[in-house]
């Protein structure tokens, strides 16, 4: 998990990293001002099951294509991406057509509900749903 670009305010994804320890993930959050390339080299390195983003600075158009191009280029394509953050409907079914598994919204607060999506998403990636 990663907040990528200058966003500073990593609350949500610090809450979203907590719940999902506490369920029974391993997490590796990363922190705050990372760059695509970064991420990526975390995934690579931590050899994830599940890439999760938090983005509230409005640059999700820009940043999450760069995390599935860089994923794609490694040969990672079939690890899944989840984005969270203060994102327009719209956009997240437009980063939805690029790749991503799942978005999530300030709508989105309940953390057990989001919980089990994780679980669905990383379920349906590696053909166990």
């Amino acid at each position: 998990m990663g907040k990528p670009g200058l966003d500073g305010h990593s609350n949500g994804a610090e809450q979203v990293a907590v719940r999902a320890r506490d369920a029974g993930f391993e997490v590796i959050y990363r922190g705050i001002r990372l760059t695509p390339e970064q991420i990526v080299a975390a995934a690579i390195a931590e050899d994830v099951h599940c890439v999760g983003l938090s983005i509230l600075s409005g640059s999700h158009m820009e940043l999450v294509p760069d995390v599935l191009e860089g994923l794609r280029a490694a040969g990672l394509d079939d690890i899944p991406v989840i984005v969270g953050g203060i994102i327009p409907e719209s956009d997240g079914k437009r980063l939805m057509e690029q790749g991503v598994a799942a978005v999530y919204t300030p709508k989105d607060f309940g953390l057990t509900a989001i919980m089990g999506g994780i679980v669905d998403v990383i379920r349906k990636a590696n053909d166990l749903s």
